[in-house]
């Protein structure tokens, strides 16, 4: 393909957000001839402060200058949340910004009114590690990456049985949306002491938060316990709050061995329960951590399956390092060309782009060796890097029993099918990205090395005590490139079918917060039965009256009546 066409083509991406095609490059601080926006008042003396580009990761979060700064400590951070309370601002945290929900910022012009966003990755990223205590535990700050936090502690030889894909997360970004990986026991599985198969938020033994003090009358930081009431509402707290410091226990770190097929009908991997062959539930139960990938128009997903493996297998590949799979973390040019054929209005080919995506993974995973891996865990579960294609993404975690996953799955696919073929009919395609499927366990506070260990009350994967046999949680997204035609209907038809369908004595859903929910057929986070009443509601059942979302509410309020930790979504998810 012609350089200029692949040019042209990439740059319509870019636009659209779908590749990291925009790329904050200036800082304008306030004696720059740059600055734009008006200068934050009487800021405090010594603390970097400059305007940036801030865009999250579909690219539908995108601000051309916020008021940013850099606190080079702790006691910095409360000194910038102090000035913003008594200068009527808000104070937000800003991460790698590999975000899709708009718990930060809302999208908007430049110089958003009355917000600074807080940077914790520049100097708040100091790690600690004890391998003497019991459980071993590390102590991190919450501006480091889960990067430089996988590689810190397997140094130690100790890592967590599953992570985020991406490396480019903060460890604080990752535990405010209870970040989780996949995995299970498999069966005849023995979990590694200190580890847990829930959402990193049930690692957390202690943290430190900048909370509101009465009898000081300003923001101060305080050390919760696990044990501590007041912590259950800050173990995922969506961005309600501001964490400086966690405290998380670590297991032992394990060799896994992640094989690839690509062959599987999906009519096999997602038939109806009880079918014999190569289901998603059978892989599930023989090694407990799988992920599917179905690309739109395909017949087979790319599955990929985790296994623990101390001694290298005859026929795998040793890796030493993270992000093997090139092939997906890179756009081609035939792929591009696709893509910004389809954004420029020719939706017909999105058969064949699903068919594309679908014959570069089947090629690379061959052509790359990729296909059987070895390694530290780290190396295996990192695999997204920011080069990969970007999309945005609906996300539901789906609580069931580890039984019914195979149904679960199953009806789940069927109707998607089913859409997509009606849509199809009618000339439409809203879905051009895939499928993805994950199984977690969930935060089960007998995981915790503490007696006493308090339950994450927004948590999505907080267990119900009224039906103490789901033990499981089913993850479903649906991808798709930002501004698709009729996406958000589609995706509106997908929730409204899914908490119908996921009820009474059989499943449970909850929005998987970094992710699209609260659907219009027009917009995301719109809807304001689900965010006033659905969501809600989900975080009431079957949980005691002093625990559950009310008491999360009341808790962030206490420790922020000011609101300076909120935002426009959060306003009105958790007022």
């Amino acid at each position: 393909m012609a350089r200029r066409q692949f040019l042209g083509g990439a740059a319509r991406l870019a636009a659209a957000g779908a590749v990291a095609g925009w790329v904050p490059v200036f800082r304008a601080t306030p004696a720059s001839a740059q600055t734009t926006c008006a200068t934050p008042p009487n800021f405090p003396a010594g603390i970097a402060l400059f305007q940036q580009a801030f865009e999250n990761w579909s690219g539908e979060v995108a601000v051309d200058q916020v008021w940013t700064c850099t606190p080079a400590t702790p006691a910095d951070v409360v000194a910038v949340v102090n000035w913003a309370n008594a200068n009527g601002y808000r104070a937000r945290p800003r991460g790698m910004m590999h975000n899709w929900s708009p718990l930060t910022l809302a999208p908007g012009a430049a110089c958003p009114p009355k917000i600074i966003l807080i940077d914790t990755t520049e100097h708040l990223t100091a790690v600690s590690i004890n391998t003497t205590s019991t459980p071993k535990r590390v102590t991190a700050q919450t501006g480091v990456t889960m990067d430089a936090l996988l590689t810190a502690l397997e140094g130690s030889g100790l890592g967590f049985t599953a992570t985020p894909a991406p490396g480019d997360l903060t460890l604080g970004g990752a535990l405010a949306i209870d970040g989780h990986g996949t995995a299970i026991p498999a069966t005849g599985e023995t979990p590694v002491p200190g580890t847990t198969y829930g959402s990193l938020s049930n690692q957390i033994l202690s943290l430190t938060a900048v909370v509101w003090d009465s009898a000081a009358n300003q923001y101060v930081l305080r050390t919760f316990q696990r044990t501590d009431p007041g912590c259950a509402a800050l173990l995922t707290h969506l961005g309600r709050a501001f964490i400086t410091e966690v405290t998380l226990q670590v297991g032992t770190n394990q060799r896994l061995r992640c094989q690839s097929w690509f062959d599987i009908p999906a009519t096999e991997m997602f038939a109806p329960q009880g079918s014999s062959g190569r289901t998603f539930a059978s892989y599930v139960e023989s090694a407990g951590r799988v992920e599917a990938i179905w690309f739109p128009f395909t017949p087979n997903p790319w599955l990929k399956v985790w296994s623990v493996k101390p001694s290298k297998p005859l026929f795998s590949r040793t890796v030493t390092s993270p992000y093997n799979y090139p092939f997906s973390d890179n756009l081609s040019p035939e792929l591009s060309d696709l893509m910004s054929q389809i954004i420029g209005g020719n939706v017909g080919l999105t058969p064949s782009f699903g068919q594309l995506q679908y014959n570069i993974v089947a090629a690379g995973l061959v052509l790359t060796l990729s296909y059987d891996l070895w390694g530290w865990s780290k190396n295996l579960l990192l695999y997204v890097k920011p080069t990969t294609l970007r999309v945005t993404a609906n996300g539901y975690a789906v609580l069931t029993n580890r039984a019914n996953i195979q149904r679960a799955i199953s009806e789940f696919t069927n109707y998607y099918q089913a859409r997509v073929a009606a849509y199809q009919a009618q000339g439409q395609y809203p879905m051009n990205g895939p499928v993805e499927l994950r199984v977690t366990g969930l935060d089960q506070t007998a995981d915790v090395g503490v007696s006493g260990a308090q339950s994450p009350q927004l948590s999505a994967v907080r267990p119900r005590p009224d039906h103490p046999e789901w033990d499981v949680a089913i993850w479903f997204d649906i991808l798709t490139i930002p501004g698709t035609p009729y996406a958000e209907q589609f995706y509106r038809e997908i929730e409204q079918w899914m908490f119908s369908n996921y009820s009474g004595s059989y499943a449970t859903i909850r929005p998987e917060w970094s992710k699209g929910w609260g659907y219009t057929n027009t917009a995301t986070w719109a809807d304001g039965t689900i965010l006033g009443t659905t969501i809600p509601n989900a975080y009431r059942a079957g949980q005691p009256v002093g625990n559950n979302w009310d008491t999360a509410r009341a808790t962030l309020n206490q420790y922020d009546p000011h609101r300076v930790f909120s935002s426009p979504l959060l306003d009105a998810l958790l007022p």
